[in-house]
Parts: C-alpha cells; sequence; structure tokens
C-alpha cells in the first residue's frame, strides 16, 4: 500500500512499456562510412537529448525510450545482445527517502537535518534508530596499508557513531610524499568512508564538510543527499550497508568538539600524521528517521562483437545513459536532458560500435567487444556497480575498459586529457595513441577533485579492471560547469562542431582495436587493492 514505509514500486505502467513492440523513435539511415561521421554523431545526440526523451530519467518512460533506442541501433549493426543473448541487463534497484524530520541529538546538542547535517542509510528498513552511541573521531578514517596508515588502529568502533575528515592528508598537506600529494586518492572520497566504516562495524559516520577538501559547498552535500536516493538491492534488504550515511556542517561539528572540551582545529592537525590516534569524544549521539523505501528494475544496454580466437576475453566500451529525468517545480516541468553529460559519451559508443563492426567484417577481432550503457550513474555508479557483478561477464575475463562521460563537442585540441597518474598500463596506451594523433597528453587540471573514482568505469577498477576515463566537462567551454553542468541548460546545439568528439573517437577506436588484437592484459602499476584482485584473479 502507498501509505506504507516498505513498499513495492507502482510500476505496472513501466513493466507493460518495457514489454511492447513500441518503435523508440523516428530514426534517419545512418552513414555507413570507414572514419566518424558527424552526422551520425549529431542525430544520435540530438535523438537523446531532445525532450521526448524526458531527461533520460531511470525508471521513468525516458529510460523506456532510450534503451528502446539503444537497443535498436546495437541490434541494427549487426551486435548481439551480451546479456544472456538480451541488449538489456536488468539492474534491480531500490528507491529509499529519508523523512526529513529529523534531528541529531548530542548531549544537550540538538542538531537539524538539512541545515547542520544529512543523513541517509542505503539499508532498506522503515526505521533507523540509533541511540546513545559513542561519539569518536578518527580522523581521516583511512585504513591503508600501502601507505603505512590506519586510523583505525587500537580502536574498536562497533556500533558506534565516528566522526571523519573529507579527502586525505596528501590534499590538506599538499606533500607529494603524503599519500599522493594534491591528487586525491579513493582514500580521499566520501564513498570510501562509509565502506570503511561499515568494515570496521560502525553504526554511523559523519564527514565534516569543508568546502576546499570537499570541492563543493555545503548546499551540494544538503541537495544530494536530502531527495530519494537509488541503491542496489540484495537478498538481505543491504543489512551490510551502514545504517547512517550522514554529514555535518564545520560549525555543527566544532559546536560537538567544544562540548566535549576538545578543539577541533587542533585534532585536525594531530589527523595529518601517522601515528594519530582515534579520540572518543566521551559524548553519546541520538537519531531516529523513517524511510519510504521502494524497488523496481532499471536497465543497462550490453552488445558485444564477439572475438574470433580468444571470444572469452573481453575490451568493454561504455558511457551511462541517464541523466537527471523532468523535475516539477513552481514554474512547470524542467527537463534536465543531459546533451553533453551524457548524450554525447553515449552516440560515441553507438558510432563507436559502427566503426568496429564494419573493421570486424573486414577482419575479425581475436577478443570480443562489449558495449554497456549504463543506468543509474548519477544517482550513484548503480548500473556499473551491477554490471561489474559478473552477471554479463566476470570481470576477470575484461582486458580493460574504456569509459566516456562527457564529450568535447567543441572543436578538436592538440591535447587528449588523463585522470589518474601511474595507475596502470593503460595510460601508455593512451600516450601512444594521442601522439599518433599529433596530440599530447595533459594531465587532469583538477586532481583534488578525484575524478578517476567518480564516474562508471571506477565500479570495474575496484574489481580489478584497468579502466581510462574520458571526460571534457568544461575544459573547452568555461561556460559549461557554472551554467550547464547538472543544469536544464545542458542542452544540444546544432552550433557544435564535434571536432573533439571526432578526435576522441578516431584515439578510443584505436586503443580498443589494440587491445582487440594484440593478447596483452593492462596491469596496475600502483599499490592498490584494485592491483592486488586483478593479481587473484590472474592467478
Amino acid at each position: 500500500m502507498a501509505s506504507t514505509l516498505l513498499k513495492s514500486a507502482s510500476l505496472s505502467l513501466l513493466v507493460a512499456l518495457f514489454g511492447c513492440s513500441e518503435p523508440a523513435s523516428e530514426q534517419t539511415p545512418l552513414e555507413n562510412t570507414a572514419g566518424v561521421s558527424l552526422s551520425n554523431i549529431k542525430q544520435h545526440i540530438k535523438t537523446l537529448a531532445s525532450d521526448d526523451f524526458q531527461g533520460r530519467g531511470p525508471l521513468t518512460h525516458g529510460e523506456v525510450k532510450t534503451v528502446g533506442y539503444l537497443s535498436e541501433q546495437y541490434k541494427a549493426l549487426g551486435l548481439t545482445g551480451a546479456y544472456k543473448g538480451k541488449y538489456l541487463q536488468p539492474v534491480k534497484m531500490a528507491m529509499v527517502t529519508a523523512n526529513q524530520d529529523m534531528q541529531l541529538k548530542v548531549g544537550d546538542l540538538s542538531f537539524e537535518s538539512g541545515k547542520d547535517f544529512t543523513a541517509r542509510t542505503e539499508q532498506l528498513q522503515p526505521l533507523i534508530d540509533v541511540r546513545n552511541s559513542d561519539i569518536v573521531f578518527v580522523g581521516y578514517g583511512i585504513n591503508a596499508p600501502e601507505y603505512n596508515w590506519n586510523d583505525y588502529k587500537n580502536i574498536d568502533v562497533t556500533g558506534k557513531t565516528v566522526v571523519v575528515l573529507v579527502n586525505d592528508p596528501g590534499f590538506a598537506t599538499q606533500n607529494d610524499a603524503l599519500f599522493t600529494g594534491n591528487a586525491m586518492t579513493y582514500y580521499g572520497r566520501w564513498t570510501y568512508k562509509y565502506e570503511e566504516a561499515a568494515r570496521q562495524g560502525a553504526k554511523a559516520v559523519f564527514i565534516v564538510h569543508e568546502t576546499a577538501p570537499a570541492a563543493y559547498p555545503w548546499g551540494v552535500v544538503e541537495s544530494s543527499n536530502t531527495g530519494t536516493k537509488y541503491t542496489l538491492m540484495d537478498n538481505n534488504l543491504n543489512a551490510s550497508k551502514l545504517p547512517v550515511m550522514g554529514w555535518l556542517t564545520l560549525d555543527a561539528t566544532e559546536q560537538m568538539f567544544n562540548a566535549a572540551k576538545l578543539n577541533y582545529q587542533d585534532l585536525k592537525q594531530a589527523a595529518l600524521s601517522g601515528d594519530f590516534k582515534a579520540t572518543p569524544l566521551n559524548l553519546k549521539a541520538n537519531l531516529a528517521f523513517k524511510n519510504e523505501v521502494s524497488h523496481a528494475k532499471s536497465h543497462n544496454v550490453v552488445a558485444q562483437i564477439t572475438g574470433s580466437e580468444s571470444p572469452d576475453e573481453y575490451v568493454v566500451i561504455s558511457a551511462h545513459w541517464d541523466h537527471f529525468g523532468t523535475k516539477q517545480t513552481d514554474t512547470g516541468p524542467k527537463i534536465y536532458n543531459g546533451a553533453v553529460d551524457n548524450a554525447s559519451g553515449t552516440a560515441a559508443t553507438l558510432e563507436i560500435a559502427r566503426i568496429m563492426s564494419k573493421k570486424n567484417k573486414q577482419k575479425p577481432f581475436k577478443r570480443s567487444i562489449i558495449f554497456a550503457n549504463f543506468t543509474a550513474e548519477e544517482t550513484g555508479l548503480i548500473g556499473s556497480e551491477e554490471f561489474a557483478s559478473g552477471a554479463v561477464v566476470p570481470t576477470k575475463q575484461m582486458v580493460g575498459l574504456l569509459n566516456i562521460d562527457g564529450m568535447n563537442v567543441l572543436d578538436g585540441t592538440d591535447y587528449i586529457l588523463q585522470y589518474g597518474k601511474d595507475l596502470s598500463t593503460m595510460e601508455n596506451y593512451l600516450a601512444k595513441a594521442a601522439k599518433s594523433q599529433g596530440r599530447f597528453v595533459k594531465m587532469d587540471p583538477r586532481p583534488q577533485n578525484g575524478l578517476f573514482f567518480r564516474s562508471d568505469h571506477f565500479s570495474l577498477s575496484k574489481q580489478g579492471v584497468p579502466s581510462l576515463l574520458f571526460m571534457s566537462l568544461g575544459d573547452t567551454d568555461p561556460e559549461y560547469i557554472a551554467h550547464k553542468y547538472h543544469k536544464e541548460a545542458d542542452d544540444y546545439s546544432a552550433d557544435w562542431s564535434l571536432g573533439g568528439v571526432k578526435q576522441d573517437i578516431d584515439l578510443i577506436v584505436d586503443i580498443a582495436t589494440q587491445l582487440a588484437n594484440n593478447g596483452d592484459w593492462p596491469k596496475w602499476m600502483s599499490e592498490s587493492d584494485f592491483k592486488a584482485k586483478r593479481a587473484q584473479d590472474k592467478q
């Protein structure tokens, strides 16, 4: 029933639509040239970013049209479905909405949701109740053996509430000898903070928000954590997930530490040392909130070219198809079409598939190539996480992944951006392909933002698959981030030259062709869990 807090989504219309054979849209025949066709690219972006696709929101009619369009395109190109012979891989998702009428109480202090803190959960429970939970400050909340760093040493946080700093000590000190200096590691990402705390048995985690190390203001934290959130579902109602995933404002944090007769700034400075010891606040946290939980299936679109000699070895080329859908506002509905992010990347996968299919007919590739368009990237890399579970193919059989998330739709450049440094030998392929085009590799100009850890390829990296990210969000358009990124203004423009798109498609085709034929298994270079996972898979 709709009035219950734990319910099954009423999606009978959606199910009926997925079962029908209604064509996704009228389609213009594609150009079948040997090289990149800008006409094809324009057609795909214009279609996917049209109002008719309603912003490509997961679990909406916009999803129906999007996955239908993509499936039809891959089928027309002669590719086969990669999920049990089908083009659609189901992704069972839960939608969790926390009631914001909650308060965090710490001793005599009372904090207001949204203003002072945020709290949500991925556990599929109607009520989250944290009572008299001991609060512990655990510095950066990092356990990284390769850096000889463990903020959880000599402390048991089972059932406790932990307060952690965002980013990592390298950013705070700008010391290249500490972690990776200004460039964020995965240990600095908020996702890692929650994952590690869950492994340590914590009941709740609150990340202290400061704008510079977080790379965004409090308003982004508030808007991103107070609405409906999506998560994958397991068979145990996600009981292994953290009960409380939270953030604290700096002001609320300092009030809390003052109540504990501790100085936050002093402890923050102490946390920059590997000798730091977790510090109990001798205060207890109390927080309860209700959740409305519903669930349904979204879909990844997966298609493949089957290899002639090593068909069980796979090169993966990917892009997420989703965006933010249509939002109802006081002035009426607003459609977030996401033309650059990521209709452009999705269009590129279709054009690359056409080119690779044509090449395969001339001379078959030795390895298989999978084209994957993921759902729900914008709400937490959910579709790629499901893909990484191995339901399509095991990750140990994936040679490498080339992921596209927002292309340079303007003129070409004399460089290609690289995200992450000295991570894997995939970077050698990038440098070689760029050089063949007369371009050079330019390092990510904003390494402190940790963009390598914020797109779909990272779901596969965590499972040991060496990956490259192709992203040009705002790099050639200074107006993009400020006025278009994740906004209604990210629309298709007939004025785009698409010179950058052509360059990067040619480069990706070059790398994919090499990997599909040369028998190489790219390797991780830096010591990490990713490297250990791939080494384990290759034993």
